[in-house]
């Protein structure tokens, strides 16, 4: 138990997809100017990546590595599973919650092509990752980008009631305060043994 809970803290924190591995960086940079906005496609990228993990482990370790196709197959299995899962939770969402669909509707195709949940994918055979792990992985990775999102959506909305210089309004702050963010993940290293 206490390694799963270290897998999780581990990867919300110490190796955070978006901060410290610097994947999902489009939607990091797109999608976090409000808060609102940026929690409900957290939740969503947090529910997607789960199951992604889940499934990526059952597609490496039943259908993949039996067959000896993970060299020609690994990436186009993981990208088909991913954009099945998007459109099968946008069909889910629309039938069970019009509000939430529409809520986070927008953002729900963009989820196909955040790469943090293919490397995410990958990822869990190269750890060697058991089922367990990897739906713990998956959800402390969903973690970490929503921690993510919403810190930086919240200095942004901050930065609208500040004197910024002219010159660096606009995309120039937004980078600045990523790369402090990044430095501020990057000292949580350590902290635990990944």
């Amino acid at each position: 138990m206490i390694e799963l809970i270290l897998l999780f803290i581990g990867t919300a924190l110490v190796n955070n997809f978006v901060l410290v591995r610097f994947l999902g960086i489009c939607p990091f940079l797109g999608v976090s100017k409000k808060v609102e906005v940026a929690g409900g496609m957290g939740v969503a990228t947090t529910f997607v990546m789960t199951l992604s993990a889940i499934a990526a482990w059952f597609i490496q370790n039943y259908i993949l590595d039996p067959f000896g196709l993970s060299r020609f197959l690994q990436y186009v299995s993981f990208i088909l599973v991913i954009a099945s899962l998007v459109q099968l939770v946008e069909i889910v969402l629309k039938k069970v919650s019009p509000y939430l669909y529409d809520a986070l509707g927008v953002f729900l195709p963009l989820i196909t092509t955040n790469c943090a949940i293919l490397g995410l994918a990958l990822y869990i055979p190269i750890k060697g990752y058991n089922l367990i792990e990897s739906t713990v992985f998956g959800l402390g990775a969903g973690v970490g980008f929503t921690l993510a999102l919403i810190i930086m959506a919240g200095i942004r909305e901050e930065l609208e009631f500040a004197d910024v210089p002219e010159a660096l309004e606009g995309a120039g702050i937004t980078l600045l305060i990523a790369g402090i963010l990044s430095m501020v993940f990057l000292g949580f290293s350590g902290l635990i043994a990944m």
